[in-house]
């Protein structure tokens, strides 16, 4: 990203925020990217250390243990996390999780759960994918059954990030299974104070190593009866639909950030390397695909920033979060094979930055709704 640019939803005290940040991120995130990515996961302790400095839930209000901020503090938490390169530092899934709490939960479930998700005490994580249910969430088949002491959880998911240190679950359930849609129920799972919750083993992806993604296993998981969030059976399904618009926004301004990391990486190196006898930035093909590659960060953040400026004042739809994810994501897809290109043999090192980022991006286009999926959405608002 570049330095010297200024979001227009900036003000001095977001850029005297933006400063605490990046000093933290230099600190305590980008000197253990490669440790992070051996051992699949994070440290427990980044989580504490950024707690308390209120990052981890700065768009939450203060009565609830979270900073007071808007959503441009998360956007900025996420530039400042992509400038340096991050993509193993899950607070994307932990702020909307607890958003779900929040704009979802009862005032108990946010009492006892926000405050411990702002510092850090706990760790949260979404349970919506399973082997046989991605994008279709009519196909889920993890079961909670009413007991007489709450509610029984039996199933499996996959693909969970944040699944190895999460401390809190919020789980997508079936509950009646005769409803569709509306047999649906989001349950939060204390993960160390219930028996039968099992961590299978932390994923082989083929980006985002540091990010801890795992399989979770469901066995006769006893829940009490204010587990359910909200406390109302049946609302499961609009309760993940109306959260979706602030997850795909997030991860729309982390493809921007990735997109101008990598026009900066990649005019840097043309600059330096030489090739027949004069440097590659000299020559009119680098130069085409560079302003090609320009073109798109300057659209894309135009677009980023009217969509963090809605997000901030509550004017985001969802048809326009669903935008801003197909055409950041793809524009971030695009934008890392042009430049890894231009990089030669070494953009095909993953000593090189434009490698790493090359497969962490892959992703952006299948997590939190497929492109496919995008194309669905805002072709009914034709």
């Amino acid at each position: 990203m570049n330095d010297t640019h200024i979001p227009r939803w900036s003000d001095p005290d977001l850029e005297l925020y933006r400063d605490m940040v990046r000093r933290f991120v230099q600190a305590e995130v980008e000197p253990h990217q490669e440790r992070f990515a051996a051992q699949q996961h994070v440290d427990r302790e980044l989580w504490s250390k950024a707690g308390e400095l209120g990052l981890l839930l700065a768009d939450i209000p203060e009565a609830f243990g979270g900073s007071g901020g808007d959503f441009t503090h998360m956007a900025v938490l996420f530039e400042e996390l992509t400038r340096a390169g991050d993509r193993a530092f899950g607070v994307h899934v932990h702020a909307i999780a607890a958003h779900y709490l929040l704009n979802q939960g009862t005032e108990a479930q946010q009492r006892k759960f926000l405050p411990q998700l702002a510092s850090g005490a706990m760790i949260g994580a979404i349970a919506m994918t399973e082997p046989g249910a991605g994008s279709d969430l009519q196909g889920i088949r993890t079961r909670a059954e009413r007991t007489a002491e709450g509610w029984r959880l039996n199933g499996a998911k996959i693909f969970i990030s944040n699944g190895f240190l999460a401390d809190l679950v919020i789980v997508v359930a079936r509950t009646d299974p005769a409803a569709g849609s509306k047999g649906l129920g989001l349950f939060l799972v204390e993960t160390r104070a219930v028996q039968g919750f099992r961590v299978g083993r932390i994923l082989d992806k083929l980006g985002q190593k540091g990010q801890d993604t795992c399989e979770l296993f469901f066995d006769d998981v006893l829940v009490p009866a204010d587990a359910l969030l909200g406390g109302i059976e049946g609302r499961g399904m609009a309760q993940l639909m109306s959260e979706l618009p602030y997850e795909r926004t997030l991860l729309a301004v982390t493809a921007q950030g990735a997109i101008e990391r990598a026009l900066a990486l990649t005019t840097e190196h043309v600059r330096q390397r030489q090739a027949f006898g004069k440097p590659l930035l000299e020559m009119q093909n680098t130069r085409f695909k560079l302003a090609e590659i320009k073109t798109q960060a300057v659209v894309g953040r135009a677009f980023v920033d009217d969509c963090v400026v809605r997000m901030r004042d509550g004017t985001m739809d969802t048809t326009t979060a669903s935008i801003a994810k197909l055409w950041l994501s793809e524009a971030e897809g695009r934008v890392m094979d042009e430049c890894l290109q231009l990089f030669g043999g070494y953009g095909y090192m993953l000593e090189y930055p434009i490698a790493r980022m090359y497969a962490d991006a892959r992703v952006q286009r299948i997590y939190g709704g497929t492109s496919e999926i995008m194309k669905e959405i805002i072709a009914r608002s034709l």
